[in-house]
């Protein structure tokens, strides 16, 4: 893994004082207002929080995966709604361009997402498609000439209603199944057609929300397409075992966050003349929440180990991803039995933290979907590690245009 583990306390240390400083005095007022916080975004991304897995030439950190792993826990353990951001930003959205893209595409969008002046997406799902998003996928792009013009719809697609520049998955073959889904760049404020209805989703943050996503006949060009016509299944599915530490990572902050709360409040909250944190059944829940959340954050830990060594790391990636989301949501449910009641209350934030957990534990990839890969791999049906990661070499020239700053 790239950086020692002091380094990477350090990294910790330095997101949490932005967090502070920066994002927690502004939320409360954005929450109030439902506006989105395009300052808070930029103000992440200027100071690096999003670079981690990119290199110098696209205004990257080069800090490696185990620093997205932390940055990640960090700004979930604080404020798990803008968690997402790691993966908009930071992950799944810029980092399949970085890999997948060619020269101009990178120049065109890297540095702006990782530098938070645009916001991504990642438009894989579809309503009805469940864990089978390509077989059941409908959305559709047809070639005419020097254009794809693409019709269909998306669901559960996160920040889409803010989406600069985003990545879409449409079928370009009505008959090669897996085969036949194409990757696309677009760029809804610049192009019609585009539209989207945020989902109400009670518990959650009202300013980062999820999206039905429609695509009535939008042009994107020849150009934006993200490899070659029929990729768009491996674009995808490289795209998501990144997006699986990220999430994991995310879990592991969110159930520490949790953990912190359930522990201040059994020191301070009297039942029956002590303490209930001198209670078995209260300590045993406590201990129980410690070790599982350190064991997720051990598995995310490998799983960057590998990413940053370039070693195939699917296995390790839904190990990470299932873990931490059972670890998250114990942690929750014993949070809550913990606070009683109070759990309830507006003043404690037990419940933001537990609705953004489940969330959580379903996106990229419900566990059940996490179980199939397991076992089937365990099972010796399907090596999870049969796929190479794809990873561009840090070589691009010139890859920051005159007019990004530096």
């Amino acid at each position: 893994m790239i950086g020692s583990a002091s380094e990477h306390e350090d990294i910790r240390d330095s997101v949490r004082r932005l967090i502070e400083r920066d994002v927690l005095p502004v939320m409360g007022g954005h929450e109030r207002e439902g506006t989105f916080p395009h300052g808070v975004v930029r103000s992440m991304g200027e100071a690096g929080l999003f670079g981690a897995a990119f290199p110098e030439e696209v205004n990257g950190t080069g800090l490696g995966f185990g620093a997205v792993a932390v940055i990640a826990e960090e700004i979930s353990r604080q404020r798990p709604d803008l968690g997402v951001t790691m993966n908009s930003q930071a992950m799944t959205c810029p980092l399949t361009i970085w890999n997948w893209g060619t020269d101009d595409q990178v120049r065109r969008f890297v540095p702006d997402l990782i530098g938070g002046r645009r916001i991504g997406m990642f438009g894989l799902s579809e309503s009805g498609g469940g864990s089978d998003a390509f077989g059941s996928m409908k959305t559709v792009a047809e070639r005419r000439g020097d254009r794809y013009v693409l019709n269909g719809s998306k669901m559960w697609i996160t920040l889409a209603d803010q989406c600069e520049a985003g990545l879409i998955f449409a079928r370009t073959s009505r008959d090669d199944g897996h085969a036949g889904v194409s990757a696309f760049v677009i760029e809804p404020k610049t192009q019609k057609g585009y539209s989207t209805q945020p989902i109400a989703m009670p518990g959650l943050s009202p300013v980062i929300r999820s999206c039905a996503v429609f695509l009535d006949d939008v042009e994107v060009p020849v150009e934006n397409r993200l490899g070659q016509e029929g990729e768009g299944f491996k674009v995808a599915m490289g795209a998501l075992d990144y997006g699986r530490l990220s999430v994991a990572s995310r879990l592991v902050g969110a159930a520490q966050a949790c953990f912190d709360l359930a522990r201040d409040y059994a020191r301070t909250r009297v039942v029956g003349g002590q303490a209930i944190g001198r209670y078995q059944m209260v300590q045993q829940q406590l201990a129980d929440m410690a070790v599982e959340i350190e064991a997720a954050r051990l598995l995310t830990r490998q799983t960057a180990a590998l990413m940053d060594a370039g070693a195939p790391a699917r296995r390790a990636a839904s190990y990470a991803k299932y873990f931490a989301g059972a670890a998250a949501k114990r942690a929750a449910q014993a949070t809550a039995e913990i606070f009683g009641g109070y759990a309830l209350a507006a003043d404690y934030p037990v419940g933001f933290f537990s609705a953004h957990i489940a969330m959580l534990a379903t996106g990229e990839g419900s566990p059940n979907v996490q179980r199939v890969l397991i076992a089937e791999d365990a099972l010796g049906w399907k090596d999870a590690n049969r796929h190479p990661p794809r990873r561009r070499p840090s070589t691009l020239r010139n890859a920051v245009p005159e007019n990004v700053d530096r």
